[in-house]
């Protein structure tokens, strides 16, 4: 998985600190009200931030900004705005269907304007498909009677009597004073004449002039990408642009001195800036204030007094011998904190949330800074027992921070969906809804967009878009274009390469979140703009997860997690085959049996320690208990890795390093860990016992941890007091220069101990099954998919390694789930149709309820006649060799089904049907086995590579499996090994060091590729599907790797057929 899942290419305001230059000044008094940012897509050519503290650095008054049809960029450009000293003034562009051609900017003075506007866009919106917004001028006349909450600025568009009765209605609906006409000036030959038309225009209407410059950049610089930005949204190149494309480079930020020469006529258009600005500050975002759905509250309850109530009966539940004293006095303190900042009702809608579930089966589990909550575990929101972690509640909730509390709940992946209709049932599309999510440019499309607009052929930009890694990395590197015949230094290379690193992290559209949602008390639209889904029966807010938090509103989280649903069949499997009924709570604890597993480091798709990082990790830990799995989970991170943690942890638990702890307090926080901070939490509590900050004051750091990467300055602010905190407190500056650079590799994404605590649950539940109940957890783990880091043929592998009879896909035997049968030494796992590519579900379940109902099937064409199976399907099933209980071999099957049709022919099927015999050749061992690879992914014959063994041995290549054998294979020895490709994987903290697993007939090889041989070898080990390596074997322990030297080729029959590996960065 990503090491940093929420890594964007342009983070949001909040996450950083930005400290400007000084705050412009200026003698002329101008706020620009007309702002297209780069949420207007493909329009605008700079984000919102950037216009908000260019207009402070050039001593604006304020600054507006009016996207059209959209808020989605305000909360942006209003952070941007607080941190640099300039008034922000939200506000949209509405250009009505029906309107002429004019545009009417729209901003509200008071929190009931807001409303209105945001109603507005919310009609449009959801009469629209996702992303358009159609309105009228009559709905836009609609909300001037709104109490006089808006102004209005009109970009006319004909300056005829038609153009004008318009302007003079919306001045009867808003009333003079909040109508005003704008004019920019656009340096072109009509400019001075145009100007005073529309100067006599506005006095015509009985309304202001304004002045704006219809600003679609910060700065002049940004004028080629907003050319850029015009072609790709009207698919054409720079060449055939014409007309789209402005004449200059002037619809930039002007220092308000310019503004004012610019309208030195019409000084009344520069003055009316200020006016709207000052009207304008009756609202600021700053007002919206998030209030908690009631239904979750019985008649007569206060909140706070049905959350205590469901707590104590909880913690009862929980604890049937009684609760400790410590979890009474950590639910009490909890308690009173949520008392005091008034989060009852959010806790109890995570728990009716989870009830639901609960009732309708469905396995769910709370995770991330929940897990530090006693309170969510009495409530079964989390299963984190606060008895078996150390917790930090501040870590989850403070008085200094002003937001809500954040829970995340994973769901089976496969019903997640049955949860989100009932918070939509619940509280009804009004009040419910997901967050967006901004999908931004990357790498690769930045290239390609940018490409096509200036003209390179499709092969040359595609060839550039390929040159860019998966993970980002390429982009314009001289030696990759040398790779594929460019020249870094050509003119337009050097162009597509410098506008592309521009655009990337300009937003491109709105796509929704995977799984945060937003539940209000009053209507949504009355705070944001709702609109719909590109999926059906989802409506989606403007706003992502940043704006939210910025904006202090409830999110839930209800995410989908794979391994729920895996650990869920698994449990239906056994208690069907066995009558053994397991819960996550029922699961044996502490099973040594699992642990020797857990520790020989056997662990392919086991819940989070199934990577290659985590598999070296494993001999190393040797965890032996339920908290041993929380470090390890935990461990293999950027943030233990780049605070240089893990090596000085691994030596103190072996006994090779003595554990000191500079006093008690740093011992009790430090003491689980061994002295070494490993979990954020432990990062925040040292600032506590150790520099004396607040708890409050600790969160802020943990905020600063997560910004570090795209703020220094954020965590440099606290280096300082940190520092001279210990060292007042009797620290050595050696301690404290120590446990700062500790804290700030946090930054690289460290686990809180919370988080860890949650997953190491399901890294024992998964862990326990595979090693007690491995056929059971195969199947579930195949029907399951797509999920983890290996795919079907690996799973059956290891399956089959531990003893698992696997059986073939076939007509009389498979389910669509893979399912288990009596065999020979235990429970058999039968393949079901679902691995079969290319065959839906609904062909299958034809077969399987005909089967049922009609008993098996004698010959192929009876299992299309009488399921009424599709002729594709029957085709497919023969390639999968799906006919063996019919005594059919896969030519025969596809002999069988030639000459079936879809369409009725009731004449030849009334008739008796014989064919006579026809004998066909079998198919050799490796064509069946290069079919079963491409029909179905998997062969349980043999592997692929060992058709070419012969010629590899010729070559020098080694068995994968001799790896493990230390006498034929010590430290050092050169070495050659070849298969076929599993994983690629490239962790941000590695220095560009990839890791790739690869697999022959006897085992796996683990190679270590650094940066100049990838780079040397990049065609084959980036694209090839199976490779031959040379180098040296590298051991540690029981892990062995292969320092990789070079590359080959391994020529297979099977091809394509072998499938992708599955990559990961």
């Amino acid at each position: 998985m990503p090491d940093d899942p929420n890594k964007k290419m342009h983070p949001h305001p909040r996450m950083g600190v930005w400290r400007g230059g000084a705050r412009g000044g200026s003698a002329v008094r101008y706020a620009e009200l007309e702002c297209t940012s780069n949420f207007t897509f493909l329009t605008g050519a700079s984000h919102p931030e950037e216009l908000a503290r260019e207009a402070a650095e050039l001593g604006m008054e304020a600054v507006a900004l009016t996207d059209t049809h959209t808020v989605a960029g305000v909360v942006r450009g209003h952070v941007g705005a607080k941190g640099a000293g300039i008034r922000f003034i939200t506000g949209t562009r509405i250009v009505p269907e029906d309107g002429g051609g004019l545009s009417v900017l729209l901003y509200p003075t008071d929190r009931a304007g807001y409303a209105w506007m945001c109603g507005l866009l919310t009609v449009g919106k959801r009469r629209s498909r996702k992303g358009s917004c159609r309105l009228g001028f009559g709905e836009v006349l609609g909300v001037g009677g709104g109490g006089g909450g808006l102004m209005a600025v009109v970009v006319p568009g004909r300056l005829d009597e038609e153009g004008l009765g318009r302007v003079r209605a919306l001045r009867e609906s808003f009333g003079a004073e909040r109508v005003s006409v704008a004019a920019s000036v656009r340096y072109e030959q009509d400019d001075e004449r145009r100007v005073a038309l529309l100067s006599g225009f506005a006095s015509d209407a009985g309304v202001s002039l304004v002045a704006t410059n219809a600003v679609c950049y910060h700065r002049r610089e940004r004028r080629m990408l907003q050319d850029v930005v015009t072609c790709v949204r009207h698919g054409v190149s720079i060449e055939q642009a014409g007309y789209r494309l402005r004449a200059n480079a002037e619809r930039h930020l002007k220092r308000p001195e310019e503004m004012a020469r610019l309208f030195r006529r019409y000084p009344g258009a520069i003055e009316r800036t200020v006016e709207i600005a000052e009207r304008c500050a009756g609202f600021s975002l700053d007002e919206l204030r998030y209030e908690y759905p009631e239904e979750v509250v019985p008649a007569g309850w206060t909140a706070m007094e049905h959350l205590r109530a469901l707590t104590e009966e909880g913690a009862r539940k929980r604890f049937p011998g009684g609760v400790p004293g410590s979890v009474l006095s950590q639910i009490a303190h909890e308690l009173g904190l949520i008392e005091e900042l008034g989060y009852a009702p959010y806790f109890l809608t995570v728990h009716d949330i989870v009830r639901f579930a609960e009732s309708r089966g469905i396995l769910c589990q709370g995770r991330g800074a929940a897990a530090n909550s006693a309170v969510c575990y009495c409530l079964g929101v989390t299963a984190v027992d606060p008895t078996r972690v150390s917790m930090l509640f501040e870590r989850f909730i403070s008085r200094e921070r002003d937001e809500p509390p954040d829970i995340d709940i994973d769901f089976e992946h496969e019903r997640r969906e049955e949860v989100i209709q009932y918070l939509y049932g619940k509280y009804g599309r009004e009040r419910a809804a997901l967050t967006a999510e901004v999908i931004s440019y990357r790498g690769r499309s930045a290239v390609r967009d940018v490409g096509k607009v200036l003209g390179l052929s499709g092969d040359v930009v595609g060839a550039m878009a390929k040159s860019v890694e998966w993970w980002g990395d390429g982009l314009g590197d001289p030696g990759r274009l040398r790779e594929i015949g460019l020249d870094a230094r050509e003119a337009t290379i050097a162009r597509v390469v410098g506008l592309a690193r521009e655009l990337c992290g300009f937003p491109r559209h709105l796509s929704q979140h995977v799984g945060g949602f937003v539940i209000t008390r009053r209507p949504l639209s009355e705070m944001v703009p709702v609109e719909n889904a590109a999926m059906a029966d989802r409506t989606v807010i403007e706003w992502d997860k940043d704006d939210i938090e910025a904006m202090g509103m409830l999110k839930v989280d209800i995410l989908g997690l794979g391994m729920l649903s895996c650990v869920r069949k698994a449990f239906e499997l056994v208690e069907r085959t066995e009558g053994e009924r397991l819960t996550l709570a029922s699961v044996p604890a502490e099973d040594s049996a699992t642990y020797d597993m857990v520790c020989a480091a056997d662990t392919v798709g086991v819940f989070q320690i199934e990577s290659r990082a985590q598999m070296s990790m494993l001999p190393r830990l040797l965890p032996r208990n339920y908290y041993d799995l929380v470090i390890e989970v935990a461990i293999v991170r950027p943030g233990p890795i780049q605070g240089k943690m893990v090596h000085p942890y691994i030596r103190r638990r072996n006994g090779e390093e003595r554990v000191e702890y500079p006093s008690a307090e740093i011992e009790r926080v430090l003491s689980r860990t061994l002295g070494v901070p490993l979990f954020q939490e432990q990062a925040m509590s040292l600032a506590v016992v150790a520099a004396g900050f607040t708890p409050g004051e600790a969160d802020e750091l943990r905020r600063a941890m997560a910004s570090w990467k795209r703020s220094g300055e954020a965590i440099a602010r606290f280096e300082r007091k940190l520092k001279e905190g210990m060292v007042a407190r009797g620290h050595t500056a050696r301690f404290a220069e120590q446990v700062f650079e500790q804290i700030s590799g946090f930054s690289g994404y460290g686990f809180p101990e919370s988080h860890a605590a949650s997953f190491a649950l399901l890294v024992y539940t998964s862990a326990w099954l595979k090693r007690h109940k491995p056929a059971a957890f195969a199947a579930s783990l195949i029907n399951s998919q797509p999920m983890g880091f290996y795919q079907p043929a690996q799973i059956v592998r290891d399956a089959r390694e531990h003893g698992v009879e696997v059986r073939g896909v076939d007509v009389n035997h498979s389910e669509w789930d893979c399912t288990l049968e009596p065999g020979a030494g235990g429970r058999a796992l039968r393949l079901g149709m679902r691995v079969v590519k290319g065959l839906s579900e609904k062909d299958a379940v034809r077969i399987v309820s005909e089967r049922e109902r009609g008993g098996v099937f004698a010959d192929v064409r009876g299992v299309w006649r009488r399921s009424g199976a599709s002729a594709g399907a029957m085709r497919v099933l023969a390639e999968a060799d799906a006919f063996g209980s019919l005594g059919v071999s896969r030519r025969e099957g596809l002999w069988a089904v030639q000459g079936l049709k879809d369409c009725e022919m009731p004449l030849f099927e009334t008739a008796a049907y014989r064919e006579e015999a026809v004998e066909l050749p079998r198919c050799g061992e490796e064509e069946e086995v290069r079919e079963d690879y491409r029909r179905v992914g998997l062969s349980l014959r043999s592997h692929p590579m060992a058709f070419a063994r012969e010629g590899l041995a010729a070559r020098g290549v080694r068995c994968c499996g001799e790896l493990g054998e230390e006498g034929l294979m010590p430290e050092g020895k050169r070495v050659a090994v070849a298969g076929l490709v599993l994983v690629r994987q490239r962790p941000s903290t590695a220095s560009g060091v990839m890791f790739m697993t690869i697999e022959d007939e006897t085992g796996v090889a683990n190679l270590v590729v650094r940066p100049r041989v990838y780079e040397r070898y990049r065609g084959i080990a980036r694209h090839s599907c199976a490779v031959a390596a040379r180098g040296r074997v590298s051991r540690a322990g029981k892990v062995v790797h292969v320092v990789v030297e070079g590359f080959g080729r391994v020529e297979l029959g099977a091809g394509e057929a072998l499938g992708r590996s599955r990559d990961f960065h």
